[in-house]
This record gives C-alpha cells, structure tokens and sequence, in this order.
C-alpha cells in the first residue's frame, strides 16, 4: 500500500491521521503536485494528491480512500456502528468538504485582494465558533469517539494560524480550545504531521 501524498495539504493529512490512528503499514510517498509523476496522477482523473495505492486498487477521493481504510482494517473503528451515528457523521464531512475546505483553500492560495481574504477569514472564524459550545457536551465533533469527522476538521485547526486565523481565548469559545488541544496532542495526530506541516507551528 502507497498513499502518495502532498506534504502540506490537510486533504492528505486527514488520510496520514487514519493510517497513523489505526497503525496501518504503509508507505507514505511526500512530495508536491509538481513533483508527482504524470503516470500517478493519471490514476486520479482531476490531477491531484492525494493518491492511494493498494494492490491493483487506485483511490483519489479522501472520502473513499478514509472509509476504505477503515472497514479494511477495523481496529479502532472510525466510524461509529449504528447506521443513523454513522450517517451523522458522513453529513459532517460533507459540510466541511463543501462550506469550510472550500474558505481554506482560497485562503492558502491567497489569489484574492487583502481585503476579499480579510472577509474570508472573518467568514470562516465565524462558522467555526458557531459551534464551539457543542464540545461542552461531546468530546470530540458531535461525538464521544475519535472519528473520521476529527480526521477531517483537525488539519483545518492547525492550519488556521497560517491562513491568518487565530482563535480568540475566551469563554464562548473554551470548549473549542480544549478540543483542538485534545486533537493536537493524540499520538496520531502528531505522526501525521510532515516536517513542512510542523512548522505551520511553532508552539
């Protein structure tokens, strides 16, 4: 198994989180789109990383591929058992792919003026701390486990300092703070991080 992956993209860093949560081997191929072969990126129709490789198997979607690894190699489940829990949870990560990813990207490729980006960012500061007081009564995003929605969320939290985005320290948004921490500190988290994404940080 392959993943070929983009050294500083939350897309592949949320599948790194799962190959790294459940200890799957794997060989995890660094590089920048510009560095990939066009013969890899042809598995992938839209040219893009990540890519997963298993065998004969070729995935290009995060959704898939996360999914995949996880029914394939079931220990810890990232995803709850119940159909409806696990249909909550599906519903999250397409929110995230389609209202916030979408915020994220245009601000890391910064193509829009100073003050398009400043609106941007105040927009996307504040869909994240609408839902700060959610964690007051789960641990993790609408969930007392670990899942796939935190593989997903995650990679967003620690780039926002990078895109121009610093969570206020304050009461409203406490509960939030403390799930980052919680986030940030999994042994999992930390080994999925590249060398380039570490020191989107310097905390």
């Amino acid at each position: 198994m392959i993943l070929y992956s983009d050294r500083d993209d939350h897309y592949s860093q949320r599948v790194r989180i799962v190959l790294a949560e459940k200890d799957i081997t794997c060989e995890i191929r660094e590089s920048s789109l510009e560095e990939t072969s066009e013969e890899i990126l042809s598995i992938n129709p839209y040219h893009k990383l990540p890519i997963l490789v298993d065998r004969e198997l070729g995935l290009y979607d995060t959704g898939v591929m996360m999914e995949y690894l996880d029914e394939r190699f079931p220990h810890p489940p990232l995803l709850p058992v119940y159909p409806v829990a696990r249909a909550n949870c599906r519903t999250l990560m397409l929110r995230i792919d389609k209202e916030w990813c979408p915020m994220v990207d245009t601000l890391i490729e910064k193509k829009l003026s100073e003050k398009e980006l400043i609106k941007l960012r105040e927009e996307l500061l504040h869909e994240i701390a609408s839902i700060a007081s959610t964690f007051k009564e789960f641990k993790f995003f609408m969930s007392d486990e670990f899942s796939l929605v935190d593989c997903c969320f995650g990679p967003i939290l620690w780039r926002l300092p990078s895109i121009g985005i610093n969570l206020p320290v304050n009461r409203h948004l406490k509960p939030l703070l403390d799930y980052q921490k919680r986030i940030f500190e999994r042994p999992g988290f930390l080994d999925s991080l590249s060398p380039l994404e570490r020191d989107l940080r310097e905390e």
